[in-house]
């Protein structure tokens, strides 16, 4: 009976026949493209355009010349590192808003953005760790600690069983604590605030294809949760209780989730520092293109985010000659987009 009820609370998240069926697997298609044009744009333009017949000759012909080092060791790394994060905060924000139930929920919610904060200035003072490629695990590390006490301090809040409620308040907790004891650390050493600082803004530059190689694994293992997650969200999206009675392991749910959670930001945040406003507006966009099923909605907002995060690295390079970080520029971006849909859902009257 439990599975029958289940089967049935998924099937009613499925896209109703007609014209909504089948404009989803359309806006994907078109999303696609979407992220194949942004990630030209980026291996096109910056401080010194190239040709687009350049960029071609670069990727399949190289023949050693200017071009071919700015395409394939600065813009080629700085592309595919920003479809991986884009990517990896986009899901991450859609699975952390269901599985708080909290609209305005941030990936950075769990602890990853303030443990990988920790964890890489502890690496730099420490252990005088100065590059992407030696901090990267350190910044992994942390993020993967922090999510671990998050969750264990919201089980025992909720006798055992993690809630949103218990969630959004140990994570609270835990950022306090690491954002206090990251600021202890890097005011005692000034060579550790530099490089702290700079990882700090979130950016894409200077990241090569080994500290990319580093991320991946990671990423892939959290895409993977991810999707198994997905249909489970649907029915937690009924309530705990509900999906509890519908045969639906809610603890178990929740945990896959907040470890997809901890792979993508994690390792997002710990290549390219914390990007904000991505995780947090990009799932709301998707969300208007997908419908409420997650199943769609995950890869929407993965694309949607690897789009987005492209597109602002782009325009940070033509407004300020390569001088204004893309997570600067998010901020730019997202502030009034962010504005506008609190006041468009009402969310300021909750």
């Amino acid at each position: 009976m439990a599975t029958t009820l289940t089967r049935g609370s998924d099937a009613a998240t499925e896209a109703p026949p007609g014209r909504a069926g089948r404009r989803r697997p359309l806006t994907l298609l078109v999303l696609v493209i979407a992220l194949v044009l942004a990630a030209a744009l980026s291996l096109v333009y910056g401080v010194h355009p190239v040709p687009p017949g350049d960029v071609w000759r670069a990727l399949t012909a190289p023949t050693g010349g200017e071009h071919d080092i700015i395409v394939r060791s600065l813009r080629g790394p700085r592309t595919l590192a920003g479809v991986l994060a884009g990517l990896a905060l986009g899901i991450g924000g859609a699975l952390m808003q269901g599985h708080t139930r909290n609209p305005i929920a941030d990936p950075g919610l769990l602890g990853v953005n303030q443990g990988a904060a920790f964890g890489i200035v502890t690496a730099i003072v420490l252990f005088g760790v100065a590059g992407p490629a030696g901090y990267v695990w350190f910044g992994f590390a942390g993020a993967l600690v922090a999510a671990a006490v998050v969750f264990l301090l919201g089980a025992v809040g909720g006798r055992g069983d993690s809630t949103p409620v218990t969630l959004a308040l140990a994570g609270a907790a835990v950022n306090a604590l690491l954002s206090g004891l990251t600021a202890a650390v890097v005011l005692a050493d000034r060579q550790g605030m530099e490089v702290f600082r700079f990882w700090q803004v979130g950016s894409l530059a200077g990241r090569d294809f080994a500290v990319l190689g580093q991320m991946l694994p990671f990423l892939l293992v959290g895409l993977l949760l991810a999707v198994v997650n997905a249909p489970g969200l649907n029915t937690l999206a009924l309530g705990d209780d509900v999906a509890t009675a519908l045969g639906r392991d809610v603890v178990r749910t929740r945990v896959v989730g907040v470890a997809a959670i901890t792979m993508l930001v994690g390792a997002a945040v710990a290549v390219c520092g914390p990007i904000a406003f991505l995780g947090l507006i990009v799932p709301h966009v998707a969300r208007a293109l997908s419908g409420p099923d997650y199943r769609w909605l995950v890869p929407f907002a993965g694309l949607l985010g690897a789009v987005l995060l492209l597109v602002a690295d782009v325009l940070g390079r033509l407004v300020a000659d390569d001088r204004l970080e893309v997570g600067i520029m998010l901020a730019v971006l997202g502030a009034p987009v962010f504005i506008r849909l609190v006041r468009r859902k009402g969310l300021s009257r909750l």
